[in-house]
């Protein structure tokens, strides 16, 4: 009775939800258990992020343990931060598990590879992560996470208004790292703002002074960081270390913990974009997303004992309320657990309209993977050890 106290006791942006535990209650029996296969990096390089994942997974879950009538069962996978241990945990839980969906995983590389996989087998995936997929072969994931291309050029606006001309880029040398320089040139160009370097490293490395120096020789007004996760503090520990004095900014992948931690007083004033699930208190009273954001944060006090300190662990939570509000939607009398539930599932997804989450509000279509517009979209700054909701600064000099 608790859970649906909770529920009743919510906002208008979880009516929805409301009606979906209503109609729980009027089964006489319950249909098939639902099962979701969750793979996430909970332990290597990309685990700063991976663990966040599963968490907002579980938060989900302790608020929805049923959906539309039928029990929910989550199984979570570890794929040690490994694209092909990705793909392999895909496969083990579609064909061994029997799972309806997938969600994972932490890194773009391991989302790509998981996608593969999922439209080989035809199991819808929702990825938390960004995933770049041309073309239509690729139908049967969509993306819980804001799009490369609107959360940089967003970036692109700010640096813009802030009086940058010139910026240098440093990344991962992968697939994320492409899709960020990539989403950057593109939105520089457009504003009339230079890229003049395109650095790299790799997620283990352990320096980057060679392009680092590099780059501050190009003189740039800015410094535009493609990573993620702990790993991305490291140019930033560089760029302080050399007393670089231009403008910091980052990808949406930066939002954690253990990133702050790592990086310290050198990434004061580092401006990055992010859903607004992150300062959400921040936000007009009447924002449906404040009020979803609210309530997925005050579970996941209850859940762990502490606020979450990420927005990472809001994309998984997102993720399964997108997968719910389908479940609720499936039509043709399928049950979970056979292809037909499968594709019926991947159309109700592929129709999500207007659903309000934590890092925005959701509409898919089937030509498109991301649901999430320009109302997904803030900048924050790092401020004092924590992440503001930034206040235009004035022009940089010139």
């Amino acid at each position: 009775m608790a859970l649906f106290q909770e529920i009743f006791a919510a906002s208008r942006a979880w009516r929805w939800l409301i009606l979906i535990g209503a109609s729980c209650l009027s089964f006489v029996a319950w249909g098939a258990d639902l099962k979701i296969g969750v793979i996430s990096s909970l332990t290597g390089p990309v685990s700063a992020l991976g663990i966040p994942y599963e968490k907002g997974v579980r938060v989900a879950h302790a608020r929805m343990p049923a959906v539309a009538g039928h029990k929910v069962e989550v199984i979570v996978l570890d794929d040690a931060s490994d694209p092909a241990t990705a793909a392999r945990n895909a496969r083990k839980l579609i064909n061994e598990d029997k799972v309806d969906v997938l969600i994972g995983t932490s890194g773009v590389p391991g989302a790509m590879a998981i996608a593969a996989v999922a439209q080989e087998l035809k199991t819808p995936l929702i990825s938390p992560t960004p995933v770049s997929l041309p073309g239509p072969g690729h139908d049967w994931t969509v993306s819980a996470s804001q799009p490369f291309p609107l959360m940089v050029a967003a970036v692109a606006g700010r640096m813009k208004a802030e009086g940058v001309r010139t910026v240098a880029f440093i990344g991962f040398s992968d697939a994320l790292g492409d899709l960020a320089y990539d989403s950057l040139v593109r939105s520089a160009k457009e504003l009339d703002i230079e890229v003049v370097a395109n650095e790299r490293y790799a997620r283990g490395d352990m320096s980057v002074a060679g392009q680092v120096l590099r780059m501050i020789s190009k003189r740039p007004d800015a410094v535009f960081a493609g990573n993620s996760g702990t790993p991305g503090a490291l140019p930033y520990l560089e760029l302080a270390h050399r007393r670089y004095a231009g403008r910091l900014y980052g990808t949406h992948g930066l939002i954690n913990a253990d990133f702050v931690r790592v990086g310290g007083e050198a990434i004061e004033g580092l401006e990055v974009p992010s859903g607004p699930v992150l300062v959400a208190e921040q936000l007009p009273a009447d924002d449906p997303i404040r009020e979803v954001s609210m309530a997925f944060r005050a579970t996941y006090q209850k859940l762990y004992g502490a606020p979450p300190t990420d927005a990472f662990s809001a994309y998984t939570h997102d993720a399964y309320l997108v997968l719910a509000d389908a479940v609720s939607r499936v039509q043709g009398g399928a049950q979970p657990g056979t292809p037909e539930y499968r594709q019926a599932l991947k159309d109700a997804i592929v129709s999500t309209r207007e659903l309000v989450g934590t890092h925005g509000i959701y509409s898919f279509r089937p030509d498109s993977r991301y649901g999430l517009d320009e109302r997904s979209v803030v900048i924050v700054r790092m401020t004092g050890g924590q992440w503001k909701l930034a206040v235009q600064s004035p022009p940089a000099s010139q």
